[in-house]
C-alpha cells in the first residue's frame, strides 16, 4: 500500500517559460519539483516574437544588462540542442540575423548613435546604405536610408520552446498542479509551499516565485520581499507570407527592426511561412483587449517599412503581458526570505534569457553562489531604502547609490 505522495523539494509557481525552465533544471538537479500553474506553458511565451536581439535591442543606460543578454545569446545554441533532445520537440531556432534600418533622416541618425554605442560595447554590427539594405530584403520601402546588419542576433519560436520546455519537464518527472497558487505559506519566518485555488495546500522545502507580471500579487508575501513587477501591455500581429517571390526570394530571410513614429517595430519571419508583427508598448495595467488601433498603427508602421505587407492575410491578433520591472532587468535568485527565491521581471527579455535564468537558478537551488553575469539581478537591489528612488543596477542595500546614467539621444 503506497504512502502520501512526497512533498516536492522545490515548488515553481508559473508554469511560463521562465517558470518551465526553472522547473526543468531543478528536475535534472534530482530535485523533486513541482509547477502551480492553471495552464502551463501559456503566459508571455504565447505572444512574444522570439527575438534572440542582445545587440539591436541595446539601449542606453543598460549595459550592465547587456552582458546578460549576451550570456544567454551564447548559451542558446547549445541550450536548443539540448532541449529539442530531452524533449524531442525543434524550437525553431534560426541563426538568420536581424537587420534595423531607418526610414527617414532622424531614424538615420537614431541608428548611427546605437550603431557607436554597439561599437563601443564590443558589438559586432554592419552599417549598410539603403540601397544594400534592399539588395539583401527587396521587399523593403525604397526610402529605407541605411541600416545595421547584425548577424548575431538570432531567433526562436517561442510557443514551440514553450511547448518543448513542458515536454521536457514532463520527461524529467515535474509535477503539474493545475490552479493558480493564491498565497504564500510561511512558517517560522521561512516560505514552506502555497495554497491553491480550491483550498488545497502544497508543501514544499523551497519556493521558486516564477508568475511572470503576475509575481508582485501574490498573497502572503512579505512586504519587504514582494517583486516590484507590473504588467506592460503589447500586441502583436500574425500573417502568412506567400511560398517565395519570382526566382524564389523569400518575402523576408531575416528579422527587420526600424523605429517608426518613435516607435519600435519588428517583422520576424518564421520558417512555417508566419510573419509576426509588433509590437505595441502600453501601459493599460491587466487589460489584454486587443484594439483596432493597436492593429491599425502596427499595419499602417509595417506597411511603411515593407509596403508588400498589406496583401498578406492577417491569421491572428493577440495581446500579452510582459514582467516589468523598475530598471527592465530580472530579479534572479534568493530573497531575504528564507526558502522562497524569485525569476521574475524579464520585461521584453524573456525568450533571451531563458537559458541563462535556468543556468542561474540551478545554481542557487543547489546551494551556490549565482553566476557571475546574474549577479547584478539578485532581488536584494530592489530592497527598502532609507531615502531616493530605485538603487541602479548593481547596488546593494547600505553601499552607495550608483551614478545615474547621462541622458543620451535613443
Amino acid at each position: 500500500m503506497s504512502g502520501p505522495a512526497p512533498h516536492p523539494d522545490v515548488l515553481v509557481i508559473g508554469g511560463g517559460i521562465i517558470g518551465l525552465v526553472t522547473a526543468w533544471r531543478s528536475a535534472r538537479l534530482g530535485l523533486l519539483t513541482a509547477v502551480a500553474d492553471p495552464a502551463p506553458g501559456g503566459g508571455a511565451a504565447q505572444v512574444a516574437a522570439g527575438m534572440l536581439a542582445a545587440v539591436t535591442e541595446l539601449h542606453y543606460g543598460e549595459q550592465t544588462l547587456l552582458g546578460l543578454n549576451l550570456a544567454s545569446a551564447r548559451r542558446y545554441p547549445e541550450f536548443a540542442a539540448e532541449l529539442a533532445e530531452a524533449s524531442g520537440v525543434d524550437l525553431g531556432y534560426r541563426r538568420c540575423g536581424t537587420l534595423a534600418v531607418a526610414l527617414d533622416a532622424d531614424d538615420r541618425a537614431h541608428l548611427r548613435d546605437l550603431h557607436a554605442l554597439q561599437r563601443r560595447s564590443g558589438l559586432e554590427s554592419e552599417w549598410l546604405s539603403g540601397r544594400e539594405c534592399r539588395r539583401l530584403e527587396p521587399m523593403l520601402a525604397p526610402g529605407v536610408r541605411g541600416g545595421l546588419r547584425v548577424d548575431g542576433d538570432h531567433q526562436v519560436d517561442p510557443r514551440r520552446l514553450a511547448a518543448a520546455l513542458l515536454a521536457a519537464c514532463e520527461r524529467a518527472g515535474v509535477v503539474f498542479h493545475h490552479a493558480v497558487a493564491e498565497r504564500l505559506l510561511v512558517e517560522r519566518g521561512r516560505a514552506t509551499g502555497a495554497e491553491l485555488a480550491g483550498g488545497s495546500r502544497v508543501a514544499a522545502g523551497r519556493v521558486v516565485l516564477a508568475a511572470g507580471s503576475r509575481s508582485g500579487q501574490l498573497a502572503g508575501v512579505p512586504a519587504d520581499v514582494l517583486p516590484p513587477v507590473r504588467p506592460v501591455k503589447g500586441q502583436v500581429l500574425r500573417l502568412r507570407m506567400p511560398d517565395g517571390l519570382p526566382g524564389g526570394v523569400p518575402f523576408l530571410s531575416r528579422t527587420v527592426r526600424a523605429v517608426v513614429r518613435g516607435g519600435p517595430l519588428y517583422l520576424v519571419p518564421r520558417e512555417n511561412g508566419e510573419l509576426v508583427v509588433g509590437a505595441t508598448s502600453e501601459e493599460l495595467g491587466w487589460d489584454t483587449t486587443v484594439t483596432a488601433g493597436g492593429v491599425y498603427e502596427l499595419l499602417r508602421d509595417a506597411h511603411e517599412l515593407v509596403p508588400g505587407i498589406t496583401e498578406l492575410p492577417l491569421v491572428e491578433t493577440r495581446a500579452g503581458l510582459r514582467p516589468g520591472s523598475p530598471d527592465n532587468a530580472p530579479l534572479l535568485g534568493p530573497t531575504a526570505l528564507p526558502g522562497l527565491l524569485v525569476a521574475t521581471g524579464h520585461h521584453r527579455n524573456g525568450v533571451l534569457l531563458t537559458p541563462v535564468t535556468g543556468d542561474a537558478m540551478a545554481a542557487a537551488l543547489a546551494g551556490g553562489p549565482l553566476p557571475e553575469e546574474a549577479l547584478p539581478f539578485t532581488p536584494d537591489r530592489f530592497a527598502p531604502q532609507p531615502s531616493g528612488p530605485f538603487p541602479a543596477f548593481g547596488a546593494r542595500p547600505g553601499s552607495a547609490p550608483a551614478p545615474a546614467p547621462q541622458e543620451q539621444p535613443v
